[in-house]
């Protein structure tokens, strides 16, 4: 190195030392001119090793490993991301409790494994009163897929009065099949009314009808109870005057039947029947 300060031979302990500053001083004697090499004041002390002692440096070698490791784990590019820690523990969190909850889903997308006995779903009185004349045991009409749908009717001739009730219980694959099968048969048919607190979802239509001249009046209602249907259907008539019923004496008698069958079928949910 050129300048002031030399550096030592290549593997040795590296040091720098100043080189003194060599000034002239020149006697005043005009016959003999000489100089004399003096060095200032203030570079007496100027020589200096820069490295700190060995022993020193081992101390402090260890701490500054360590110090630097733990910035690489903790902050350094192999350092796991803290949003990266917290979208594993919100996907566990996610994944526990989707799986805690399939159970109970699938419990209520299917209640209803298959469809119950519907003659035992009025009661005797109920039926006494709706169809005057009528077996309370019902009939039940076959079908050709018991375990899917059943209906059990009951009917009688009194006098000139004619009474029908039908009572079908249909069970559907999923919550989904049934909740479609019911809104086509509303769709199908129209002009009636929704039935509040019966089921999941319920309504009610009145029409009437007249065949040479006698007219009958018939009520439907249908109810949609998980992924189960229940079908009322309730129709008179007078053969004596050849008018039927009101529209209120049969809306609400199918009604009522309805009602009971919702809670016979209610009673039992999740049976096999």
């Amino acid at each position: 190195m050129s300048g002031p300060y030399r550096r030592d031979r290549p593997g040795a302990q590296r040091s720098y030392h100043f080189r003194p500053t060599v000034s002239r001083v020149t006697l005043a004697s005009p016959s003999t001119m000489r100089t004399f090499p003096t060095p200032f004041p203030h570079e007496k002390c100027a020589v200096r090793s820069l490295p700190l002692p060995l022993a020193l440096t081992a101390r402090i070698s260890p701490v500054a490993v360590l110090a630097c490791a733990g910035w690489v784990l903790t902050s350094g590019p192999a350092a796991p991301s803290a949003a990266a820690g917290h979208q594993k523990d919100r996907s566990t969190s996610t994944q526990s409790s989707s799986g805690s909850s399939d159970p109970s889903s699938a419990a209520a997308a299917k209640a209803f494994s298959a469809a119950p006995s519907p003659c035992g779903s009025v009661p005797a009185a109920a039926v006494k009163s709706l169809v005057p004349g009528a077996k309370t045991a019902g009939k039940e009409i076959p079908s050709t897929d018991a375990r899917l749908r059943r209906t059990c009717s009951w009917n009688a001739l009194q006098g000139y009065d004619y009474r029908w009730l039908d009572v079908s219980f249909e069970v559907s694959g999923s919550q989904q099949e049934a909740q479609q099968e019911y809104q086509q048969r509303v769709k199908e048919k129209s002009g009636g009314g929704a039935v509040p607190g019966l089921g999941d979802s319920a309504y009610s239509v009145v029409n009437l009808t007249t065949e040479d001249k006698q007219q009958t009046r018939e009520g439907v209602v249908m109810v949609r109870l998980s992924n189960a249907l229940v079908i009322v259907t309730y129709n008179g008539s007078d053969f004596e005057t050849k008018k039927a019923p009101d529209t209120d004496e049969i809306n609400k008698g199918a009604i009522q039947a309805a009602r009971a069958a919702v809670g016979a079928l209610g009673g039992g949910q999740s049976q096999s029947g």
